[in-house]
């Protein structure tokens, strides 16, 4: 599968969302989206992030931009994380890794100096034509969502 690349569109993948749902993102169709990949659900670093997710959501709202959580975690480790955090956007499971590799976050880590797998903290920004129009890799969380948010107010 071809990676996504800035000025392409995304391909639209059928993937499980929480509550129960399969999102494509075309059902976006009209709306900018934010896609945020972290490593794992209820880590310090994945919750600090997507509560400052959380907290702008609905700066986000008033730019037509939808949020949404990737990780590898299961749907049921989402709900929760999503119920205890109370996020009000949809986290997806990407457990077969579809958009970690079209969007190429899965990396080689060092874990208590051990070789891992795992994602890479990224953001990719789609606008409401399903284009990807900009990308931050290697995220730093401070600061991270205040960025995200003046790109999505520079979209038309």
């Amino acid at each position: 599968m071809t990676k996504v690349a800035i000025g392409k569109k995304v391909p639209d993948i059928k993937v499980p969302a929480t509550g129960e749902k399969e999102i494509k993102l075309s059902d976006f169709k009209g709306s900018n989206i934010v896609l945020y990949f972290y490593p794992k659900d209820s880590t310090p670093g994945c919750t600090r992030e997507g509560q400052d997710f959380r907290d702008n959501n609905l700066k986000f709202k008033r730019r037509n931009t939808v949020v949404l959580g990737v990780s590898r975690d299961s749907i049921r480790s989402h709900d929760k994380f999503r119920e205890n955090q109370q996020f009000r956007f949809d986290l997806i499971s990407d457990h077969e890794e579809k958009l970690c590799i079209l969007f190429d976050v899965i990396k080689m880590k060092n874990m208590y100096g051990k070789k891992v797998r795992g994602i890479e903290r990224s953001t990719f920004l789609i606008d409401k034509s399903g284009e990807l129009t900009k990308e931050w890799r290697k995220v730093k969380v401070d600061g991270h969502v205040d960025e995200v948010l003046e790109a999505a107010k520079a979209l038309k």
